[in-house]
């Protein structure tokens, strides 16, 4: 079986060989915008919408890729079509986009006019493994915990950047897991309204509504759109509003979503149970509209894939 590739500054080179320099820019200061989507049935999910996220980063940041978004969508077909045959057919993969300025401005002298460029990096992983690792919370559900560590408000950082400096992400996941472990992070913003969770949106059902939290504070996500959407069409009520963590913590139900793993719903939130802890019917209508919209069940994959690792 042939190994894994990447696009990598203009080449289709093995994965293993592509090195990003240390004094690039991503590296110096976290200056690096990404993204990340993956297929379903092999096929790439609202690619532009995912591109055109991305290109809103790079233009907040002000990095000039030296490509076009239809050039990119070239490149991350190529890239993922050339990977596919490493894995089983049936294996779904992650795609990642990231993007730097390149060479950090204190040590372009080092490098020559021809490297003075973005760096731009498009890779494919596969996801039988995360998600079979998944399998449990898709009937078992997840639990929310909220760290101490609180969201960036808008006014220091705009939430519509997605870019890998992301270091108090990964604070509130380490505080979350001290906490209970192997739960998941659900932030606050400073003024204590409920922001999302450290991979995805989180979503809330109370009396009836769904509710979930502003883009504020927060990094509007493609999969929280689709939700939205499909709450429209199955004429569910909902609203996009500033939650506490007192209106969270009265949900009948709750969920969390992100292109990755779809919806999964949360028995817990603080040690306290939602509604009785089970998925409730209203995350599973959206649930089994989500599955009928993108062609896919990620509860059934999850444990098809968890039976290979068995």
């Amino acid at each position: 079986m042939s190994e894994r590739v990447c696009y990598f500054n203009g080449r289709i080179i093995p994965e293993r060989d592509a090195k990003v320099s240390i004094f690039d820019s991503a590296l110096q200061v976290g200056d690096m915008a990404f993204e990340v989507t993956r297929t379903y049935n092999g096929r790439p999910f609202r690619l532009d919408d995912h591109l055109e996220r991305l290109w809103n980063s790079l233009t907040a940041l002000r990095i000039q890729p030296g490509l076009t978004r239809d050039e990119l969508a070239e490149i991350t077909l190529d890239v993922l079509a050339r990977n596919q045959p490493t894995e089983a057919a049936d294996v779904d993969w992650t795609i990642l986009h990231d993007v730097s300025r390149g060479p950090a401005s204190g040590f372009r002298a080092y490098f020559t006019p021809d490297e003075l460029r973005a760096t731009v990096i498009v890779a494919c992983y596969p996801l039988a493994e995360k998600m079979a690792q998944l399998a449990p919370a898709y009937t078992s559900g997840i639990d929310l915990v909220v760290p101490d560590q609180r969201s960036l408000p808008h006014g220091l950082l705009s939430a519509s950047i997605k870019c890998r400096s992301r270091v108090h992400y990964q604070l509130a996941n380490l505080q979350a897991d001290a906490k209970l472990r192997g739960s998941t992070a659900m932030l606050l913003d400073p003024d204590g309204f409920v922001t999302e969770g450290t991979t995805g949106n989180v979503f809330f059902v109370r009396k009836g509504e769904l509710l979930t939290p502003t883009t504020r504070n927060i990094l509007s996500g493609v999969t929280r759109r689709t939700v939205l959407e499909l709450a429209e069409e199955l004429a569910i009520a909902a609203r996009e509003t500033d939650v506490t963590l007192d209106d969270a913590l009265a949900a009948d139900e709750a969920f969390v979503t992100s292109t990755s793993i779809g919806i999964i719903h949360a028995r817990t939130l603080e040690g306290r149970p939602i509604g009785d802890g089970n998925l409730g019917p209203f995350t599973r209508q959206l649930r089994d509209a989500l599955t009928a919209r993108v062609g896919l069940d990620f509860a059934a994959q999850a444990e098809a894939y968890a039976a290979r690792f068995a």
